[in-house]
């Protein structure tokens, strides 16, 4: 990808390194909350209200350093997805508002509960940001085998395509139906969501391409990421068998399909994975 030189977003909160900053200030449930953290973690409890008292007000540093080209990579991956889909609202006659991406390390408070480096990246609606360890990319290559800096802006442009989902107000429509339904039908609303969100991230591998920000075999680094963090693929690694029924993301074949459709279109409206068989 050519993206050295190109403008970062504003849009960064840094909080690496500034560990979870548990409330330690909240009675018995930030007492329990913490307790539970350090059973989960195996980390003395002591060290996390140390941390805690001294960072629990912090919010973090805006933007990243410039002698950080990680994460000055994904300021430029985001800042350019903004550029996107600034332009997509705006020919639909609406605003876009972009996320925050708050980078962490090891674990921090969302407003959808603590996050883990171990869950991977995760778009919350209720603060409206996305969340990303670094070291995801290092697994990224060596545990999924999907290597390459546009593999890693997919990642950033499918979690923002959660956030588009949030600010069309699909998100808590889905959410409303899950939570009428059963384990089943609430596995395939999620897949569905999921795979329009790979469809979302493609739409702005198109504009990206367009504006000569992708080089030849980036697209292809991409969809390797897509099939490498399929359902199928990923229960097999973990279980030996495959759970149609169980998948939350969608197989590997169907996150090429939808990302490509994305890259292929450049438009929003091909993306309706709900009025699909998948």
């Amino acid at each position: 990808m050519k993206w050295q030189g190109r403008r970062g977003s504003g849009n960064i909160e840094d909080r690496r390194g500034m560990g979870l900053g548990l409330p330690v200030g909240g009675g018995i449930g930030g007492l329990v909350l913490l307790l539970l953290f350090s059973a989960l973690t195996g980390k003395n409890p002591v060290d996390l209200i140390n941390t805690s008292s001294s960072e629990s007000e912090s919010v973090g540093t805006s933007g990243v350093p410039a002698d950080d080209p990680q994460a000055e990579f994904v300021s430029v991956v985001l800042g350019d997805t903004e550029q996107t889909w600034n332009e997509v609202f705006r020919q639909r006659g609406a605003t876009y508002e972009p996320p925050t991406l708050v980078l962490f390390t090891g674990a921090t408070q969302s407003a959808c509960g603590v996050g883990q480096s171990e869950m991977g990246p995760f778009y919350c609606p209720t603060d409206r940001k996305v969340y990303l360890d670094l070291s995801f990319f290092h697994d990224l290559d060596t545990r999924f085998g999907a290597p390459g800096d546009f593999a890693q802006a997919y990642v950033v442009a499918h979690e923002v395509g959660h956030h588009v989902q949030t600010l069309l107000g699909l998100s808590s429509r889905v959410s409303a139906a899950r939570e009428r339904g059963g384990e089943r039908e609430s596995n395939a609303l999620s897949v569905r969501m999921e795979l329009q969100a790979d469809c979302y991230a493609g739409v702005w591998g198109h504009y990206a391409a367009q504006r000569g920000l992708l080089e030849t075999g980036d697209a292809e680094e991409g969809l390797q990421a897509a099939a490498a963090i399929g359902d199928d693929r990923l229960q097999g690694q973990a279980q030996g068998r495959v759970v149609p029924e169980s998948f939350t993301h969608g197989s590997s074949d169907d996150r090429v399909r939808w990302l490509r459709r994305g890259l292929d279109s450049g438009n929003l409206d091909a993306c309706n994975t709900f009025a699909s068989g998948t």
